[in-house]
């Protein structure tokens, strides 16, 4: 036994060996302090904590507690806190070193001694998180029923907070969760801009990357019980409240929102805001058209102003200003008019906040350009959040599939997308050289340079704001929209690609980007899965006699116009059905049918309104109940349309001038089918008509649908990627030679 005259220097020589993982020796000289002063309990604290980090949790606890047996209840409160403060000393340590199972064993143990310790909770639930251990245990540690009680106690507001963003980040459909958000809030009373800055951006992701903005809504409801009057936070609600269908709330929210916004600019997106609620729920047309009336007002208002200071938080909220202008009214030359106009303004304003990245790229590029390549291959990026289940991810995997990676490069900048649960997402994943994840536009746009990416292809259009920012950055030399919507009309994409049919020679008038049309299509695919009906005819209560009309569409492409002249043909056809299915608000559709079909005289028996279902796959294959499916206008569908001609099912549609109402005529076209292609309302009647009650007519109809399987270059994904490669390589050679 090593004998040492000052018992302190027991201490000092094994805290040395305890810090340097010498516990084994640490453990002995404590063992020797013990013998020669059994009342020193720090002694007895420190064996125990070495017994715990060695894996003896049961000798550690037995050490401590028998230490603890001789005293009065005083005492042991006393002792209680001494072992509390060496046991969390060594808890910081670890952490710190990032040992975080050590660490979260020491603070398991702490919770023994002190269970209502509120910090060391706290620190428990980091610690579950970072060993991806975490179940509830908001919940289970008592810390919601701690907190409850803010008049007993105090917290460190900055680890609260620490907390509260983790738990946000981490876990945030857990019931604990909107909990513990609740709890917190009484604690920021005086610090609701902080609370602000992890509540809003949370409410953001939750709602767009981790598609969950009912849970979204609830932190805003909660957090606007402290702020009523926060006007980003109202407006954000009201995206949040549309996005989980609850929408009278979300109309209900934008229109508050609008009456509270000053500045112009916020004026524009609160009333699109509006807006989209009312277009969103369906069956508010004559409202619609008020406020879409107001709105264009004020973008053409703002576009004569030319604020050139505007930031970028009210940049990202002008891009789509416009979004619902073709849903409402055909009217290309003016609506691109006015679309280029406001993209032009945006585009100006970036160039002012961004002036430095966009200088960077502009004369990075043209560097470039003049440097001799020693790759041969081309660099191709895709710029979205849509390569996962979405329409766009359905139909843009043909090109992934069979890309020529032996004379391409091709990179994914992926934005704001949740790949759990989502197989598409991970299969567009292994498509590519090169995926990159972010929501933040700064770092996507450098990313993009950084790769001396040659051609950059967005497939959002003005769908997302983070997109037709990264696009007005220009940071790639040739910059193309494909896929999405239609053109952005952004001063800093090169080429929209399409179609002879879908954008005829003299819709280059209205464009502000060069159309490049492909030979045929704009879009193929090999074609699509079909699982198991999950409706019947007998289930819906239509005879096995009737002819079943179907129209599956969001609300806001039910125009009343087109909708009455799908109760024409209704009422033409006798025993004839109609099925109505899409996202839209239930009362309102209902109501808006329901009042339609007064005015034309058809009896709303013939009406059988679906729900949706969780798989496209699913949605494909209960398609077959249709006999005829009835197109929108004027904004036609698309994935839907490519679904209806894939099942052989005939379909009726309005070919109007804007982009979005030829997209059925098109992908009709290319299928090798014109019955149904109606160019006037009189021939969209008339042809539903024909088809519903000439049943050879039908079959004919179907059979060629079958038939141009085999050769319509709309279901030749392979030849289509050619096509695309091809035009890409054209593109890429203009550039190189200007």
């Amino acid at each position: 036994m090593l004998s040492l005259t000052n018992p302190n220097q027991y201490h000092e020589r094994a805290e040395k060996y305890f810090l340097t993982g010498n516990y084994i020796q640490a453990a002995s000289l404590y063992e020797e302090a013990i013998a020669i002063e059994p009342d020193i309990k720090s002694y007895y604290w420190y064996l125990g904590l070495i017994l715990l980090l060695q894996g003896q949790e049961v000798e550690a606890q037995t050490t401590w507690f028998m230490a603890m047996m001789d005293g009065e209840a005083e005492q042991v409160d006393l002792w209680n806190a001494e072992l509390i403060t060496i046991l969390k000393t060594e808890a910081e340590r670890q952490e710190e070193q990032e040992q975080y199972t050590i660490a979260e064993k020491i603070r398991r143990n702490i919770k023994e001694f002190s269970p209502q310790e509120i910090h060391n909770l706290l620190h428990l639930v980091l610690l579950y998180i970072k060993l991806e251990t975490y179940d509830n245990d908001l919940q289970d540690l008592g810390i919601i029923d701690i907190l409850k009680d803010e008049s007993t106690i105090e917290v460190n507001l900055d680890l609260l907070m620490q907390v509260l963003k983790t738990t946000l980040d981490y876990a945030p459909a857990h019931l604990s969760t909107l909990d513990f958000v609740n709890v917190c809030v009484p604690y920021c009373q005086n610090n609701v801009t902080d609370l602000l800055t992890i509540l809003l951006p949370s409410a953001i992701e939750l709602a767009y990357s981790k598609r969950l903005p009912g849970i979204a809504a609830r932190i805003c409801e909660i957090y606007l019980s402290l702020s009523p009057n926060n006007t980003e936070v109202i407006g954000q609600l009201a995206s949040f409240y549309q996005n989980a269908n609850e929408f009278s709330k979300g109309i209900e929210t934008a229109k508050l929102y609008s009456s509270l916004v000053e500045e112009f600019a916020d004026k524009v997106f609160a009333n699109r805001q509006v807006l989209r609620g009312l277009m969103s729920a369906g069956g508010y047309w004559e409202e619609s058209y008020a406020v879409n009336k107001t709105q264009e007002s004020l973008i053409l208002s703002l576009i004569e102003n030319q604020p050139t200071q505007l930031d970028n938080v009210r940049i990202s909220r002008l891009f789509n200003a416009n979004f619902f202008a073709p849903y409402i009214e055909d009217n290309p030359s003016r609506n691109r008019n006015i679309q280029n106009r406001l993209l032009q303004l945006c585009h100006l304003n970036i160039g002012n906040y961004a002036k430095e990245q966009v200088e960077k790229y502009f004369h990075g590029n043209l560097e470039r350009k003049t440097l001799k390549r020693t790759d041969k291959k081309i660099k191709i990026g895709y710029l979205s959040y849509c390569l996962r289940s979405h329409s766009v991810g359905w139909l843009a995997r043909w090109l992934f599939q069979y890309h020529d990676h032996d004379k391409f490069e091709i990179n994914a900048y992926i934005i704001s997308t949740n790949p759990e649960c989502d197989p598409l997402h991970e299969w567009y994943l292994s498509k590519v050289d090169k995926a990159y994840k972010s929501n933040k536009t700064a770092e996507i746009a450098e990313e993009i340079y950084q790769d001396e990416i040659d051609i950059l292809i967005d497939l959002d259009s003005i769908t997302l704001d983070i997109s037709c920012e990264v696009m007005c950055m220009k940071p790639a030399p040739v910059q193309v929209t494909w896929l999405g919507w239609d053109a952005s009309g952004s001063p800093s994409v090169d080429y929209f690609i399409a179609d002879p049919y879908v954008l005829p020679e003299s819709a280059q008038e209205y464009y502000s980007e060069k159309i490049w049309r492909l030979p045929q299509t704009y879009v193929a695919v090999d074609g699509f899965e079909v699982s198991v009906p999950t409706i019947t005819r007998e289930e819906l209560d239509i005879p096995h006699d009737a002819v079943v009309y179907f129209s599956a569409q969001r609300g806001f492409k039910r125009h009343p116009e087109i909708t009455r002249l799908q109760l024409r043909i209704i009422k033409e056809v006798p025993n004839s059905y109609f099925l109505i299915k899409g996202l839209s608000d239930e009362e309102s559709i209902k109501k808006f049918f329901d009042q339609l079909a007064e005015e034309e005289g058809v009896d709303t028996a013939k009406f059988r309104f679906l729900p949706g279902v969780i798989a496209e796959s699913v949605h494909r294959a209960n398609l077959d109940v249709a006999d005829i499916v009835l197109d929108t206008y004027p904004y036609n569908g698309a994935t839907t349309t490519l679904e209806t001609l894939w099942m052989c099912i005939p379909m009726v549609t309005k070919v109007g001038e804007q982009f979005a109402a030829r997209n059925s005529y098109t992908m009709m076209m290319n299928a090798g089918v014109t019955e149904g292609i109606a160019w006037t309302d009189e021939e969209y009647v008339e042809w539903g008509v024909r088809l519903g009650k000439d049943e050879a007519l039908r079959q004919q109809v179907a059979w060629k649908l079958r038939q141009s399987r085999k050769t319509s270059p709309l279901w030749n994904g392979k030849q289509f990627t050619r096509e695309m490669e091809k035009a890409f390589t054209q593109m890429w050679e203009i550039y190189m030679s200007s």
